[in-house]
């Protein structure tokens, strides 16, 4: 009886690209690394915009410890490109640009309106503050607070809800 020879395991699958272009993939292939067999949409679209033959002579044109870095910012390009085949990746940098610029603005406005409104409240504060000065029977008992406090009318005014109506006729 012979012994039986188990079957020749394959240890390199050919990447994307070789996949691709239906070309034998050695186990130098400079493309390999970067486009895994399961990776062919990436290397499609790459294809489409750059070409093959111009990947690999950006690929060889980085030195090898930025070429990851490098088939990213190609692969970022090509998706881009394709999504927006006049402005590419400097479309999306301008429409987040834009998209900073008005956040920014957006910001100043609450900005104005937080200081608006801090000077009603102090305004307020001070009016109250007169009354207090006038009446002095009155309950109110102004609270202390720092730059960034909060007001209740409860606090404010010295009453509570259940005491409204019949102690503090005088708000009205």
């Amino acid at each position: 009886m012979a012994a039986q020879v188990p079957p020749r395991a394959r240890t390199h699958q050919p990447c994307a690209a070789c996949r691709m272009l239906r070309r034998r993939c050695d186990r130098d292939c400079i493309l390999a690394p970067y486009f895994p067999s399961y990776e062919i949409e990436k290397f499609a679209g790459v294809h489409k915009v750059f070409g093959a033959s111009n990947v690999i002579k950006m690929i060889q044109m980085v030195e090898e410890s930025r070429r990851e870095d490098a088939v990213k910012a190609i692969i970022y390009e090509a998706t881009t490109r394709l999504r927006d085949p006049v402005y590419g990746s400097a479309g999306a940098i301008f429409h987040l640009q834009k998209m900073i610029q008005d956040l920014n603005t957006q910001l100043d406005s609450i900005r104005t309106q937080t200081l608006v409104l801090r000077e009603q409240r102090d305004q307020l504060l001070g009016i109250l503050k007169n009354v207090h000065r006038r009446d002095p029977v009155s309950p109110i008992d102004f609270p202390t607070f720092g730059d960034a406090g909060s007001l209740s009318i409860d606090d404010t005014v010295g009453c509570g809800p259940s005491s409204f109506p019949s102690d503090c006729d005088w708000i009205l």
